[in-house]
C-alpha cells in the first residue's frame, strides 16, 4: 500500500467563477483504488503451494491466530492454525493440525469472482503450549455432552506434556469434537486467488499472490451451518508475499510443535483525525463489494464517511454511494478485546447517489416518503435522505446508534492503519453493547492528516466513494435490489 494514497486538498479559483473557489485534489491522491494497484483473479484458482498469514489475525470471539496452509497437486491439504492468548500473537496457547482433501467445483453463483469447493477432513490434532490452554479447552468441551466425550481424549491438566499431539478427529477417532469446540473448515468452501504487483522503491515491482478463503460467521453458534459468502483477511503465498513482512518468515518456518511468536506491532494511540481510505476493493458477506472513506474531526468528535457500493469484485461497476455523518463518544479501552478501544457512533445525516440504472429505477418506484421525499431520482445525482429518516429501500435508518470497536497500528512500511469493528454476518447492526464487535474489518489507511470539512452543500464537496460497512449504516446488499425493484412494481400494480 504505497504511501502516496492520500487526499491533499487545496483551494484554487474555479474556472469561470469570479472570486469563487473549489476543492482541487492532487492527481496522485485522487483515486484510492482500483487503479492504484491492479489485481488479476486466477481462474480456476491454483492453490498448490504454501500460503501464510502476514500478521496476527483476529476472529470474532475474540480469537487471535495465525495460519499456514499447504495445498498439494493431489488435492490434499495440510493446515496449521496457531491460537494465542494475546492480540499480538506473541503468547501461543494451542495449535491445530488439519489434514484433508479439497476439490474445486464451479464458479460461485452467489459471490462473483469466487469459486466453490468441497472438502473432507482426514485428521485433526491439537497441541497445547501451556497447561492453562489445556484447562481452557477442556472447560469448553465439558459444557456439552458431545464435548465431554471428546474431553476424555485429552489428559488431565497435571499430566500436560509440552509438544504432545492429541487426536480430535481421525479414522479411528470420530465424533463431534470439532463442533464442540466451535471449529470448522468451511472457509475452504469459498476460494479466490489473485495476483498483483507491489511497487518497490528504486526496484521493479514485486509479484504478490493472495488466497482469499471464506469468512467466519460472527456468531459462533452459527458457524457449523454457515456457508461463506465473503472472505477473511487473505493469506499470501510464502514465495510471493509483500515486503517487508516481519511475520512471514516466522509463520512459514513454523509447525504444530513450534508455533510462530510474532514481534508486537507498533500500536498507536487512537487519534482519529484525518482522511482514512480503503486500500483495495472490500468484500462483505451477502455479496457486498465496496470502498470506504472516512474523516474524523477530533475537536468536535464528529465524523463523515463515504461508502461506494459496486456490483463486481474489482469495484469498477458502481451501484450507489452513501454519504453519512454524525458524532461519536470519547473512547474507552476495551475489556473484552485487548488493544481495542470502544466507542459509540451516532448517524444523524445521510445522502444517497444512485450510480446505475437498476438502483435509480428502484428508488423511483419506492414510496417518496421512504427515501428522499418528492421528486424523481436521476443517476449520478445526490439527494439528502435525512428528512425521511433515511432510505428504507436501501435499509438506511436515521437516527441510528452503533457500538463500535477501533484500534490503530503502524505497518512495516510506516503507514498508519485504522481497524474498525467487523459487521455482523447476519446483516444486523451492533446497536446494543452486547452486540459490539469483537473482531475487525480490513484496515483503512491514513492518507492525509488534515480532514477537510464535508459539512458544506453537496455541490461543494469532493465527489468520493461511499459504502456502508462501518460507521453505522445498514444497507441492503446489492443482489436484493432487483427483488426490491420487483416488489416496487407489484406495489404499483
Amino acid at each position: 500500500m504505497p504511501s502516496s494514497i492520500c487526499f491533499a486538498a487545496h483551494t484554487a479559483p474555479a474556472a469561470g467563477e469570479a472570486g469563487g473557489s473549489r476543492l482541487r485534489w492532487e492527481p496522485h491522491c485522487q483515486q484510492p483504488l482500483p487503479d492504484r494497484v491492479p489485481s488479476t483473479a486466477i481462474l480456476p484458482p491454483r492453490l498448490n503451494g504454501p500460503w501464510i498469514s502476514t500478521g496476527c489475525e483476529v476472529r470474532p470471539g475474540p480469537e487471535f491466530l495465525t495460519r499456514a496452509y499447504t495445498f498439494y497437486p493431489s488435492r490434499l491439504f495440510r493446515a496449521h492454525q496457531f491460537y494465542y492468548e494475546d492480540p499480538f500473537c506473541g503468547e501461543p496457547a494451542h495449535s491445530l493440525l488439519v489434514k484433508g482433501k479439497v476439490r474445486l467445483r464451479r464458479a460461485s453463483w452467489v459471490t462473483r469472482g469466487a469459486t466453490e469447493a468441497d472438502y473432507h477432513l482426514h485428521k485433526v490434532g491439537i497441541v497445547f503450549h501451556s497447561r492453562r490452554a489445556l484447562v481452557d479447552v477442556t472447560g469448553r468441551l465439558n459444557q456439552t455432552r458431545a464435548g465431554r466425550d471428546c474431553a476424555r481424549r485429552l489428559p488431565p491438566a497435571r499430566a500436560w506434556l509440552p509438544g504432545a499431539l492429541y487426536e480430535l478427529r481421525s479414522a479411528r477417532a470420530q465424533g463431534h469434537c470439532l463442533e464442540a469446540l466451535g471449529l470448522t473448515m468451511h472457509e475452504l468452501s469459498l476460494v479466490r486467488v489473485q495476483r498483483r504487483l507491489q511497487p518497490q522503491p528504486r526496484a521493479s515491482p514485486r509479484l504478490v499472490e493472495e488466497l482469499y478463503l471464506g469468512d467466519i460467521h460472527t456468531d459462533p453458534a452459527e458457524r457449523r451451518h454457515y456457508r461463506p459468502t465473503g472472505y477473511q483477511r487473505p493469506l499470501q503465498s510464502a514465495l510471493h508475499h509483500v515486503q517487508p513482512c516481519p511475520a512471514c518468515g516466522l509463520i512459514a518456518r513454523s509447525d504444530v510443535h513450534h508455533p510462530p511468536v510474532l514481534p508486537p506491532p507498533l500500536a498507536l494511540p487512537l487519534h482519529l483525525g484525518g482522511w482514512w481510505v480503503s486500500s483495495g476493493c472490500e468484500v462483505r458477506p451477502a455479496v457486498l463489494f465496496l470502498t470506504r472513506l472516512f474523516t474524523f474531526h477530533g475537536h468536535s468528535r464528529s465524523w463523515e464517511g463515504y461508502y461506494h457500493h459496486f456490483s463486481d469484485p474489482a469495484c469498477r461497476q458502481p451501484t450507489f454511494t452513501v454519504y453519512a455523518a454524525g458524532r461519536y463518544t470519547r473512547g474507552t479501552p476495551s475489556t473484552r478485546v485487548r488493544g481495542g478501544t470502544e466507542l459509540v457512533f451516532e448517524v444523524t445525516r445521510a445522502h444517497v447517489t444512485p450510480m446505475d440504472q437498476v438502483t435509480t429505477a428502484m428508488l423511483n418506484f419506492s414510496e417518496p416518503s421512504s427515501c428522499g421525499g418528492a421528486g424523481a431520482w436521476s443517476m449520478g445525482t445526490e439527494r439528502d435522505v435525512t428528512a425521511t429518516n433515511g432510505c428504507l429501500p436501501l435499509g438506511i435508518r436515521l437516527p441510528h446508534v452503533e457500538y463500535e470497536l477501533f484500534k490503530m497500528e503502524q505497518d512495516p512500511l510506516g503507514q498508519s492503519l485504522l481497524f474498525i469493528g467487523q459487521r455482523p454476518t447476519d446483516g444486523s447492526s451492533p446497536d446494543t453493547p452486547e452486540k459490539r464487535p469483537t473482531s475487525y474489518q480490513a484496515p483503512l489507511v491514513l492518507c492525509h492528516g488534515e480532514a477537510p470539512d464535508f459539512s458544506r452543500p453537496p455541490q461543494h464537496r469532493p465527489s468520493l466513494q461511499k459504502h456502508p460497512s462501518t460507521g453505522g449504516l445498514r444497507i441492503a446488499p446489492f443482489p436484493l435490489l432487483p427483488l426490491v425493484l420487483g416488489l416496487a412494481f407489484l406495489h404499483w400494480l
